[in-house]
């Protein structure tokens, strides 16, 4: 019996169906949870303390009141399943946090916070492209001293190498085309902070990399369709299996599809393509 394809997607899962075909299935159309993860989680974590953080006037946004911001974050986080399920003691608790709190400082050697001005903290946005409904949450939207608008997406893991930046970059041209699609502009620029280095990386999108990410998303949805149509989601065994929680249900791995629950149908519009950070 054909599958169902998923409802949306994300930029995460574009990745995710080129990496591991069986991964994506078993995450987008059947829908399993994975496993949390201390890093994953980390982010969560940094990211609140951040919106928190520029949910202030200009000139409150210090180391102190982004230390503070942290703790309201991790007070609102920690009865929920993202963190509890982590399962930490005392002393990987208190290893978790002084990470956390390294990245939150570390976000103030990439820029001063006083001077950003934000119209938008994770903004949660929609637009259709043809048949294709696109969603996505932008970290932060602001606008430059030129009226422009800018995208900055933080990250907490380390910053990719030289060669493959580009691959970063083009994954976050999916914001451009949210801001093309529901403002009518293209972003000024597209900034992705890494806390962890203290790096910035920048790319300013162009109506030719707008029509290459739709050509794209076209593509991979007839991709999917096809292997719903066919139940073909094939495992691709490499380094990425380290990190992945589906080992029960994978072939690869010494596991066994027959262990997939059967999912719950859910009767989507049309074909969706979301975007999360």
């Amino acid at each position: 019996m054909p599958l169902t394809p998923p409802g949306t997607l994300s930029p995460s899962k574009i990745s995710s169906f080129s990496d591991c075909a069986l991964a994506f299935r078993l995450s987008a159309i059947d829908g399993l949870p994975e496993p949390p993860s201390a890093p994953a989680t980390k982010g969560t974590l940094v990211h609140l303390a951040l919106q928190h953080l520029f949910g202030r006037p200009g000139p409150e946004r210090t180391v102190e009141a982004a230390e503070a911001n942290l703790d309201r974050a991790f007070a609102e986080l920690r009865t929920h399943p993202e963190y509890t399920g982590l399962d930490l003691d005392a002393e990987a608790e208190a290893a978790f946090l002084a990470d956390a709190a390294r990245l939150v400082r570390r976000y103030f050697d990439i820029e001063d916070p006083r001077g950003v001005n934000p119209i938008g903290l994770e903004l949660k946005l929609e637009a259709r492209v043809g048949e294709i409904r696109v969603r996505g949450i932008i970290d932060r939207l602001e606008l430059d001293e030129a009226g422009g608008l800018v995208v900055t997406d933080y990250k907490t893991g380390r910053s990719p190498s030289s060669t493959h930046q580009q691959g970063r970059l083009g994954g976050v041209t999916f914001y451009a085309l949210l801001c093309k699609e529901l403002f009518g502009v293209l972003p000024a620029r597209i900034q992705l902070q890494y806390l962890a280095d203290g790096l910035t990386i920048t790319t300013e999108p162009t109506e030719q990399s707008i029509r290459g990410l739709k050509n794209k998303i076209g593509a991979l949805w007839q991709a999917v369709e096809r292997a719903c149509e066919r139940e073909d989601f094939r495992p691709r065994p490499g380094p990425l299996c380290n990190w992945c929680g589906f080992h029960a249900y994978c072939p690869a791995q010494g596991g066994s599809l027959d262990l997939v629950p059967t999912p719950v149908e859910i009767t989507a519009p049309g074909p969706a393509v979301a975007a999360a950070t």
